[in-house]
């Protein structure tokens, strides 16, 4: 399988490119790709040196499969050049994920629904996909009504610069801002551009996508994001109305039976989700789980993902994996 990673130099890039070693995802040629100031570098992956090549020679090379982590702009422009060379394209940016003509997919939930036809496929929004987890086996048991989430996301899902903001404030050193304020000792209430609507972009991805990834409008999903001074991992704090009652231990089961998620719910002994715990972890993680007791029929939870991995690289992953499994490439 011959296999293009566009954005190999950048954090998702590198995380993808660890997660296909880690999984032995069956390479048998890489083309790593990256922006023209990138171009002639050497990536090194499984041992062996690779040449990072521009947008271009990428196209003309031909792969089975392209990972694209470059950017809403780059996968807008290039991501059909690729699928017109035959190449099937899974885009880790937001691009495509609301086209209707496009899949927005997370494997768990709904690969079944990909065909060889879909040369471009979106990976969701990190927030989402952790979100969907959970969500999904619940959903079919109890039909959601309403989710109410707030989120508190890690500065690895802006970038690198976020990153070096956050680790010159630790140190006490100045730099260049990825954001318009400081992030050590604050919480930012600003993840992505604001619309007009006054929700951020963020915001209003989570309210959107969960809804085509479940191909079901008949729930809705109002978010707040925030922006906190941890390294990596993506938590929620998610309260969901649900149309049936449910009982909390089958709650507990439902989840923990559920292929990808982790049930850490123990209070007595401290144990809960926390970035700390999700860290370079595939896994999604589920826990403080409650009955709301204002309401009727309505759930508490709090759900963490590492939002590089199944938020962002090891989603897209799986996405090939399927791809190969069934003969769709």
């Amino acid at each position: 399988m011959k296999v293009a990673v566009v954005g190999a130099t950048g954090m998702v890039g590198e995380v993808m490119l660890k997660v296909l070693a880690e999984r032995d995802f069956p390479v048998t040629e890489l083309i790593p790709v990256a922006s023209e100031r990138s171009v002639g570098k050497i990536l090194t992956y499984k041992g062996n040196d690779y040449t990072v090549v521009g947008l271009e020679t990428a196209v003309s090379m031909q792969p089975d499969i392209a990972l694209f982590s470059a950017g809403g702009s780059t996968s807008i422009e290039w991501a059909p050049k690729f699928a017109e060379a035959g190449t099937t394209v899974v885009d880790n940016s937001s691009a495509w994920r609301m086209d209707p003509t496009k899949k927005l997919v997370v494997p768990e939930i709904n690969a079944n629904e990909l065909t060889k036809d879909d040369k471009i496929i979106a990976n969701p929004n990190c927030s989402t996909i952790q979100l969907v987890m959970a969500l999904n086996p619940l959903h079919k048991k109890y039909k959601m009504k309403r989710v109410v989430v707030s989120t508190y996301q890690s500065v690895s899902g802006t970038g690198v610069k976020a990153v070096r903001q956050l680790e010159n404030e630790i140190a006490g050193v100045e730099g260049e801002m990825a954001y318009p304020y400081p992030i050590g000792r604050n919480a930012l209430p600003h993840c992505d551009v604001f619309e007009e609507n006054g929700y951020t972009k963020e915001e209003m991805k989570l309210a959107r996508e969960p809804q085509k990834i479940m191909n079901d409008r008949t729930f809705s999903v109002s978010a707040t994001a925030v922006r906190i001074p941890t390294a990596g991992g993506h938590s929620e704090s998610v309260n969901v109305e649900f149309e049936n009652d449910f009982d909390l231990a089958e709650v507990r089961l439902l989840l923990s039976e559920t292929p990808g998620v982790v049930v850490q719910d123990d209070t007595a002994n401290n144990s809960y989700p926390m970035p700390m715990f999700a860290h370079e972890k595939d896994e999604v993680f589920v826990g403080r789980i409650r009955r709301d007791e204002t309401q009727p029929n309505t759930l508490n939870m709090w759900i963490v993902a590492d939002n590089l991995r199944k938020g962002a690289a090891t989603n897209t992953v799986q996405i090939a994996e399927y791809l190969i499994e069934n003969n769709l490439v």
